[in-house]
């Protein structure tokens, strides 16, 4: 039996969706059926009920989940138990990054940390902060950092460094020549935001309601999907923003935005995440050690 038709089967069964492990597999959703129809085949018996748009496990597919979770934690025990004996830091390591972290934290860190251990390769997903979060729940990456808030009590969750939030505009805005800026000095111009599920959109709505403003009333609000597009509108005029002080240094640099900081300060944390009681690998164990050294010296 493929170990990849497991693998599938695996992921569908976490998700009770063909569609939703496509994305996560980076899969067709054919080649999933197909994966599935051949486990299924396989065992001469359906695996799962399809009715009425939802996707629920047999019996049989049950017991299936229930060996193949044994299955993938036996053979990562026997991989990590003869790394242990050979004393190599190697494998492979799944990482998650919200987009901000992903674009403007990871790469050096990675980057240093391959140079020193070359035997390890790294895989690096890039979602928001929900996807990221998904994603580790459901198994599919080794290791998460995001820039929200994380709510599910069944992960662990380490702060590796707070970041500091600060308005953007540009040179010719009226705000630029301020020394300081309210969230309510921001919210009387059109507003540039990140989409729903941003860690970043998720702590200006906290710090919107913390200060008593009305989310909804906010007019003009355009939504787009990543730094890099928040900070082209706001260079072109389209509105104001709140973003990152990490993600806007080299335009703040070359002059094409002005950041303002905000009174009263807003700041969010820089967190790992990844699942309680996963055992972890010895390149896993390295990656973290390395990764809050580097934090801390930032």
């Amino acid at each position: 039996m493929s170990d990849r038709r497991l693998q599938v089967f695996h992921t569908v069964a976490r998700l009770l969706s063909f569609t939703k492990a496509a994305d996560v597999l980076h899969m067709t959703q054919p080649a999933v059926t197909f994966q599935i129809r051949q486990l299924e085949d396989q065992f001469d018996t359906r695996l799962f009920d399809r009715a009425h748009n939802r996707v629920s496990l047999t019996e049989a597919g049950r017991r299936v989940f229930e060996y193949s979770e044994n299955i993938f934690e036996q053979y990562t025990e026997m991989e990590n138990a003869i790394r242990e004996i050979t004393g190599n830091i190697s494998g492979t390591l799944v990482i998650g990054a919200s987009t901000t972290v992903a674009e403007y934290m990871l790469p050096a860190l990675l980057g240093d940390f391959k140079q020193q251990n070359p035997e390890v390769k790294m895989r690096l997903q890039v979602s928001n902060t929900d996807g990221i979060v998904s994603m580790v729940e459901n198994n599919t990456i080794d290791l998460g950092v995001v820039e929200g808030p994380v709510n599910n009590k069944h992960l662990q969750v380490e702060v590796c460094r707070k970041d500091q939030l600060v308005a953007i505009v540009s040179p010719n805005h009226d705000l630029c020549k301020r020394k300081k800026v309210s969230l309510e000095d921001v919210m009387n111009y059109p507003f540039v935001c990140r989409e729903e599920g941003s860690g970043t959109r998720e702590v200006i709505s906290g710090s919107l309601k913390a200060a008593g403003l009305d989310r909804q009333a906010v007019s003009n609000t355009l939504e787009l999907g990543s730094p890099e597009a928040v900070k082209g509108a706001v260079e072109a005029g389209m509105g104001v923003s709140i973003l990152s002080s990490v993600s806007v240094a080299k335009e703040v640099k070359l002059g094409t935005l002005v950041a303002v900081p905000l009174s009263p300060k807003i700041t969010r944390n820089f967190s790992f995440v990844r699942q309680r009681h996963k055992f972890r690998a010895p390149a896993m164990e390295e990656l973290l050690a390395f990764a809050r050294s580097y934090c801390k010296a930032a």
